[in-house]
């Protein structure tokens, strides 16, 4: 029988993004006590506060600043997993980086593919918090990634994804798994039997989102003047 959920809303927080309900079938990962299952991935700071993931996976295209950091931490109210490079920005600077963002209280760290496992071995020696490694092939050595000292795997590699998730689960069955879901509840469901503990998800742009209020709103103008 399912368990009855009372829910809080607001009028004023009741406009929020909603994570796919599917993505609840996840194990979830459990880091220091919290059981995360969802991930939304942004660093839209109007978006890390409306939205009711477990976790922010805050990854971006640019060389990695504390300062940026230190923001997404302060805006966010659930855990947050900080970008620190490792693909245009590498060597001893990852590492520094990595250390910054678990000063200011991040629950983990993310590092790029391309990041050596040199630089994974010294940021294990120094690092108290989860070091995230993304995976894009399945041509990676899953391995000697493991060895280095990668502490969970985020999977991100469009629609090969189900299938290296299922590839590093046949060979090491309790590593934990962070991987991208798609579009849909089905991609998502097949993510998850591939043995993803954990989904990420790609909400849609603030812009996006305001221009479908921008139509609504119009919509309403509309209709009162045609009711004239």
């Amino acid at each position: 029988m399912a368990k009855f959920v009372p829910e809080i809303t607001g009028s004023l927080r009741n406009h929020i993004i909603e994570l796919p309900n599917v993505i609840r079938n996840a194990s979830g990962i459990k880091v220091f006590g919290k059981r995360l299952k969802s991930f939304i991935f942004t660093t839209d700071v109007s978006i890390i506060r409306n939205h009711n993931a477990d976790a922010i996976i805050a990854v971006y295209p640019f060389t990695p600043q504390p300062i940026i950091t230190q923001s997404l931490i302060e805006a966010a109210d659930v855990p947050v997993f900080c970008g620190v490079g490792g693909g245009t920005t590498t060597g001893r600077r990852v590492v520094d980086l990595a250390l910054d963002a678990e000063f200011k209280g991040a629950l983990g760290v993310v590092v790029n593919s391309p990041t050596s496992n040199d630089i994974i071995r010294e940021m294990k020696k120094r690092l108290q918090i989860p070091i995230v490694v993304t995976v894009v092939s399945e041509f990676e050595d899953i391995e000697a990634r493991i060895e280095s000292g990668a502490t969970i795997f985020n999977v991100s590699a469009a629609k090969r994804t189900a299938y290296i998730v299922q590839q590093i689960r046949s060979k090491f069955p309790q590593f934990p798994i962070i991987a991208t879901g798609g579009p849909s509840s089905d991609s998502i469901n097949e993510t998850i039997a591939a043995g993803a503990n954990a989904i990420t998800y790609t909400p849609p742009t603030a812009a996006k989102i305001m221009s479908g209020l921008m139509t609504n709103y119009r919509e309403v103008y509309k209709n009162e003047n045609n009711d004239l």
